[in-house]
């Protein structure tokens, strides 16, 4: 582009670490921020991530556009993990990996950028909060930042007190608790339990990774403390005083409830979105259906997974089931098989739903979910009530919220042998089901989350002053 043709654009590099639960958000930013004239973004991936999208979109026959959006550009970067290598279990290597790997070939990339387009250098890096390193190539090149919290702001609260656990002895210097018990960082926050602290989550009893994701999560605060700004996929409605308590991170959501975000092709999906099954919904009745789904990392052996599925069938109620291709293995795929069989017009199972269509449908009751930050908001903004799943990282501290503090859900719950029951699951549905407090007040938040982005609403006018500064 000329500067003597047009005015030249603010161009911002995004940086979401790689996950599904990550990258979703990140996308749907930029396709907030592209909506305004005079943005244009580079939006990268790492390899591993970038051909797993695009495998996913040419599966949709989408050709592998992201939207047909001229003004958002994919690129992508190595992570440094061998082909082979699972990036969902490793993740104190994947963590070790991206910091060794992403600063030099970042810089690579904004300075090839920034050769190539005259007009249209990098203007600024809007990164991922847990990709702390993007953050500080940009303060080293001289370029503005900003970092997106893709979490709840209680989560963020807690990341920014580690120093304080540390001084009150309730974590070791390798973050693990000294003992299990029960906090909360001021009056009114979520009472959290020790144990589930998400970066004690990564690595099982394996030492050495833990201390390697906690070591992680140390540069990533050291990082954020030199951002300009932190923006946050919450509502000051939802969470005010996670807010109040972090006053640096300001809420600009629930991305997804603005009346502009499309949700289909937004080139952010690890696998291809099955839409058949909303063909499948638009034969049920209204507000009937129980949607299960589980998120990208959660994994079931065959016991727990015949127990919910004997559960689902016990509930006589229709579901919607998720089950992602890389945990159908052969055992679990000859029982589902049967499973399907036997129920053929009172369930599917997908492998992967396009989940804001479905839990936007008028025929979902509600929703049983690891509890996500995503899953969460997404639930939240279609009003629907909860049955809680949590497996790992935050969830459990979003299970507290569903809950406990907004009561739009129940949870799940676990027997002697660790495994959640097919009574359970029946008597939790019923109950979920039966109560018409949680959908009131589920409907009660919906509206409270979608006025926040609503011209004039406080998360709206967060947004608008963001979109401000990176024009400046």
């Amino acid at each position: 582009m000329s500067s003597s043709s047009s005015k030249a654009k603010a161009h911002i590099l995004v940086v979401p670490l790689p996950a599904q639960g990550h990258v979703n958000p990140l996308m749907q930013l930029s396709h907030e921020l592209v909506k305004q004239n005079g943005i244009k973004i580079t939006f990268v991936n790492t390899d591993y991530t970038h051909s797993q999208i695009m495998k996913s979109l040419e599966a949709e026959g989408g050709g592998g556009k992201c939207n047909n959006d001229e003004n958002i550009r994919m690129v992508s970067i190595p992570d440094g993990l061998e082909d082979g290598e699972s990036r969902n279990c490793n993740f104190d290597k994947l963590f070790e990996s991206l910091t060794e790997v992403v600063p030099k070939k970042l810089e690579m990339v904004i300075r090839e950028i920034n050769e190539r387009e005259s007009d249209d250098k990098i203007s600024c890096v809007v990164a991922d909060g847990n990709m702390g390193m993007a953050l500080l190539v940009a303060e080293k090149m001289g370029i503005k930042r900003a970092a997106v919290w893709t979490a709840s702001a209680a989560c963020f609260a807690l990341y920014f007190s580690i120093p304080k656990l540390l001084r009150d002895e309730i974590i070791d210097s390798d973050g693990t608790p000294t003992e299990d018990k029960f906090i909360q960082l001021s009056p009114n926050m979520p009472i959290m339990r020790t144990k589930h602290f998400f970066w004690t989550q990564f690595g099982d009893d394996d030492l050495d990774a833990k201390r390697i994701v906690f070591n992680f999560v140390l540069s990533n605060i050291k990082a954020l403390e030199v951002t300009d700004w932190v923006i946050c996929n919450s509502t000051q409605e939802l969470e005010p005083s996670p807010f109040a308590f972090s006053p640096k991170m300001l809420p600009i959501g629930p991305l997804l409830a603005s009346k502009n975000n499309h949700a289909r092709n937004l080139a952010a999906s690890f696998w291809p979105e099955d839409s058949t099954c909303l063909n499948w919904l638009d034969q049920q009745e209204n507000n009937s259906v129980i949607y299960i789904a589980f998120g990208s990392f959660t994994i079931f052996d065959l016991t727990q997974l015949q127990e919910l599925a004997l559960g689902l069938e016990l509930s006589n109620k229709p579901f919607l089931w998720v089950i992602r291709p890389d945990i159908n293995n052969e055992s679990n795929q000859a029982f589902l098989k049967k499973f399907e069989e036997r129920l053929p017009s009172h369930g599917k199972i997908v492998g992967w739903a396009p989940q804001k269509e479905v839990l936007g449908h008028p025929s979902i009751a509600c929703f049983l979910s690891h509890c996500g930050w995503n899953s969460t908001i997404e639930g939240v903004i279609n009003g629907i009530p909860f049955l809680c799943w949590p497996y790992f990282a935050d969830q459990f501290l979003n299970e507290t919220y569903i809950c406990d503090i907004w009561k739009v859900g129940l949870r799940v719950n676990r027997n002697n042998n660790g495994i959640i029951s097919q009574v359970e699951i029946r008597d939790k549905i019923k109950q979920v089901l039966r109560d018409e407090g949680f959908k009131a007040r589920a409907l009660e938040m919906k509206e409270r989350a979608i006025n926040s982005v609503k011209e004039g609403g406080s998360s709206n006018k967060n947004l608008k002053s963001f979109i401000d500064w990176i024009k400046t």
